[in-house]
């Protein structure tokens, strides 16, 4: 199994109590995500913030409008620090995202590691350089995109 990574950095210049109550809000998945994806959240009583054993599922649809069911659980948290998704079910063979945020002079320094892979050998392969690894990147944007309008900045992305 070939596992890919994807790292990403934004700083956004606010305060991390801003940050970490917009981002430790599962409720806020949905405005951060393109519309496109068709993600939907059909966790029943969701609360309002992520808490380590917390399990989350969606709807997603990023082939061709299928949709896919996608569960993930929230296996690490520390306020204010970082928190860890991971998927039980869904499309990928593997995901384990982590959610970094470091306070600095100018803000709140994003950073997401991604490691994914994904499932039918050479065919997932193939996928993932033909659009998997482009789709996750035009995701990265356009919440880059979206942050910066929701927080008043300039997109600040590496």
């Amino acid at each position: 199994m070939k596992i890919f990574e994807l790292k990403k950095e934004q700083l956004l210049p606010i305060k991390m109590e801003e940050a970490w109550d917009f981002f430790s809000s599962p409720r806020n998945l949905k405005k951060i995500t393109p519309s496109y994806m068709g993600f939907s959240i059909t966790t029943k009583d969701l609360a309002s913030k992520m808490y380590a054993g917390q399990i989350i599922s969606y709807i997603v649809k990023p082939v061709l409008g299928i949709p896919l069911k996608w569960t993930t659980e929230i296996t690490h948290v520390k306020d204010r620090e970082y928190f860890v998704d991971e998927q039980r079910f869904g499309p990928y063979a593997l995901w384990h995202h982590q959610h970094w945020f470091e306070e600095t002079k100018e803000g709140v320094l994003m950073k997401d590691h991604v490691s994914y892979a994904l499932p039918l050998g050479f065919l997932g392969r193939m996928a993932n350089a033909i659009f998997v690894r482009k789709q996750l990147e035009t995701i990265f944007e356009y919440r880059k995109k979206v942050t910066s309008e929701i927080f008043k900045t300039e997109p600040s992305l590496r």
